[in-house]
């Protein structure tokens, strides 16, 4: 396939990975910081696998970006798409887009697929996340123990206060 040359111009300035596909998900292009991504042995074989072979993220099956792009003949985003790369361990988090391509005639002729990798992104905010848990449910637990620590001490005040009133009718019945 020949890549446009809208696209080849606009591919030449994305510093995120990317790599084009045919209409059978065959992966026909890519940048450097998709061969960058991949194990060497991995990135050698890249024109001749399936992009889901490479990149097996959660949506590959039932909800393909460049799938959908065809169906919906417009550009895709997905946001905190997740999934593993070939060769790599862990799963990494990922901010899709895919734009379709076509020829001359207008035809879809497969598309381009962008991959931000946002896993350091995502583990910060998961982090920050579980933290402001943590933080909210010590707070609700404070909260409840000066709920119950101020019970009492109303509790107290009241015993004081009737004890109080017992010693100085003491006092009174002794002294009066």
């Amino acid at each position: 396939m020949d890549m446009p040359a809208e696209i080849r111009q606009f591919a030449e300035v994305l510093t995120d990975s990317y790599f084009i596909v045919d209409r059978d998900r065959n992966i026909i292009d890519f940048n450097r910081a998709f061969y960058a991504m991949l194990p060497r042995a991995s990135a050698r074989t890249l024109k001749s696998k399936k992009c889901y072979e490479v990149l097996k993220l959660n949506i590959c099956k039932e909800r393909c970006i460049a799938q959908q792009c065809w169906a919906s003949a417009a550009a895709v985003r997905l946001d905190e798409i997740r999934g593993t790369v070939e060769g790599q361990d862990g799963e990494m988090s990922f901010i899709l887009s895919a734009i379709p391509i076509r020829n001359a005639q207008g035809e879809l002729i497969g598309a381009m697929e962008v991959q931000r990798n946002v896993t350091d992104e995502s583990a910060v905010q998961n982090k920050y996340r579980r933290q402001v848990e943590v933080s909210e449910n010590r707070l609700t637990e404070l909260k409840e123990k000066l709920h119950q620590r101020s019970c009492r001490l109303l509790e107290l005040s009241r015993e004081v206060g009737r004890l109080q009133q017992a010693l100085l009718k003491a006092k009174t019945s002794l002294f009066g």
